[in-house]
């Protein structure tokens, strides 16, 4: 590949006639926006270790009251992008959220889209455009962009979940905002109910039109029951991995970022190829060995780590007796519409 010019190599009477006129020279940039065969990442492989940062958010929780905080939060940074970035991919956002028995977060909507990943506790619900969704440990709770939200609390201990937003990728778009609003009154039943039995749908006669996310919540009991079953019924099967999915069209359940659950039989070591996308691993049960380019990451219940796009991420079951469950979060759907999916031999 032919070496290009530098900016040095300009007259520097050139070179501020061109920033007088807001301009810049492409050629000695070119290879840093347009890097040959593999994209400059800046998402660094990386864990977070629930043992050493649920201290530091049950100490936030004594230090800030929820009415000083709105959403009392830890945001899980990858160095890579800088701290400051609060950024785990450049698409992806991940914070560790903390709500106190009797504490309510106050409704608003925004439009970067939001999952909730429950990580722990019990009594805890969100309330999505007037649909109470309860909080259970492993439960996938939507908040898509634009739909009213609030949390409340009716428990006695501590809830905690990991939040996923494609706030990155909005705020880049210069999209980004919230809208305050008022506790919502609830107005329907939670909608799982309604697609429960796989294959079996309400009829489009009974469907509201205008309900583009059918199913805001996605218990973990279904979900695990779903992969148990999936194992039990396809042992040969290479990967055992679900999908959440919008139920009335079999597509992804939020428009950016991309949703699974993936089951390590008792010792599988299971090596998934390089793809374009960025990855979040979130260990639901059990515990895991997560291999990304030179690191080595020992999940327990309730830790998260992040592998950059582009290379290979082994995950080995350490139990060679038990299943492991992990939540993945990617930017899969956002790079299928963008047209720059790719999947690496």
């Amino acid at each position: 590949m032919q070496e290009l010019g530098q900016l040095a190599d300009l007259p520097e009477s050139y070179r501020a006639d061109l920033a007088a006129q807001n301009l810049v020279p492409l050629w000695p940039s070119l290879r840093s926006v347009l890097p040959p065969g593999t994209p400059v990442r800046r998402t660094r492989p990386i864990c977070w270790p629930y043992a050493a940062l649920r201290p530091l958010l049950m100490r936030a929780g004594e230090l800030t009251p929820i009415e000083k905080a709105e959403r009392r939060v830890l945001v899980l940074a990858n160095p890579g992008h800088g701290l400051e970035k609060m950024q785990a991919s450049s698409s992806i956002y991940l914070g560790m959220q903390l709500l106190l028995p009797g504490e309510w977060a106050p409704s608003h909507r925004h439009t970067p889209n939001a999952v909730r990943m429950i990580v722990e506790g019990e009594g805890a619900y969100t309330t999505v455009d007037g649909e109470k969704c309860l909080m259970s440990r492993g439960d996938l709770i939507l908040t898509p962009t634009g739909l009213w939200h609030e949390h409340g609390h009716d428990g006695d201990q501590p809830v905690v979940w990991l939040d996923v937003l494609d706030l990155p990728l909005v705020y880049y778009l210069e999209a980004s905002y919230v809208t305050e609003g008022k506790a919502q009154a609830v107005t329907r039943d939670a909608g799982e109910r309604a697609y429960q039995r796989g294959g079996v749908v309400p009829s489009p006669v009974f469907v509201r039109a205008d309900k583009s996310y059918p199913m805001l919540r996605y218990p973990w009991s279904e979900v695990r029951a779903a992969l148990l079953t999936l194992a039990a019924d396809q042992p040969g099967i290479e990967a055992v991995q679900v999908a959440y999915v919008n139920p009335e069209t079999g597509g992804d359940c939020l428009n950016i970022l991309g949703f699974s659950a993936l089951m390590l039989r008792p010792g599988e070591t299971l090596t998934l190829p390089a793809r374009s996308p960025a990855m979040v691993m979130h260990q639901i049960e059990g515990d895991s060995e997560i291999r990304v380019e030179d690191q080595r990451f020992l999940l327990a219940p309730a830790d998260t780590c992040c592998a950059p796009g582009y290379v290979p991420v082994t995950l080995a079951n350490r139990s060679a007796t038990l299943p492991a469950f992990v939540f993945l979060a990617d930017e899969t759907p956002l790079h299928k519409k963008l047209g720059i999916y790719e999947v690496r031999p």
